[in-house]
């Protein structure tokens, strides 16, 4: 009866596994064990364009003005400035979804122990490049924005 008792508890147990893997190992990174910036120059190889453009135009815009402020003035990560480590690494979700070289890693988390306005919904969109899952762009769906559709910069120059 053991035998059986085992096998059933490891059907349950596995389809839950299955929702991580590599592509969310990519994304995990940025929120575990303490959330990095995406747009920090040390983390650049791991992301692909359109997103590493707005990072260099980011990088442009605080050489050229350090006092003012540059496009990424928040953490696109988070869709935010203010959250709490603790609660974030407690309530992170992850769920993949691949697609041959392409895959959607959905994050779940809240910012903060209370209030509703800080659950927070991303989706990371990520490309396969030499074996390796690099991040191409991330949307918020709390928020209704894409990093690759930011601008950063004057029009006109």
């Amino acid at each position: 009866m053991r035998p059986i008792v085992l096998a059933a508890a490891m059907s349950i147990a596995l389809p839950c596994a299955a929702l991580a893997g590599p592509a969310s190992n990519a994304v995990k990174f940025f929120y575990v064990p303490e959330v990095k910036f995406e747009g920090d120059a040390k983390y650049r190889d791991r992301f692909t364009e359109p997103v590493t453009k707005l990072f260099e135009a980011n990088d442009k815009a605080q050489k050229e003005k350090p006092d003012e402020v540059s496009c990424l003035d928040f953490d696109p990560g988070l869709d935010a400035q203010d959250f709490d480590q603790k609660t974030v690494s407690k309530t992170l979700k992850l769920k993949e979804a691949v697609n041959g070289d392409t895959a959607e890693v959905t994050a779940n988390f809240n910012l903060f122990p209370q209030g509703d306005d800080s659950k927070r919904e991303m989706v990371w969109s990520l490309k396969k490049v030499d074996g390796k899952w690099k991040i191409a762009d991330i949307a918020s769906k709390t928020s209704d924005w894409k990093l690759s559709a930011l601008a950063c910069g004057s029009s006109t120059e």
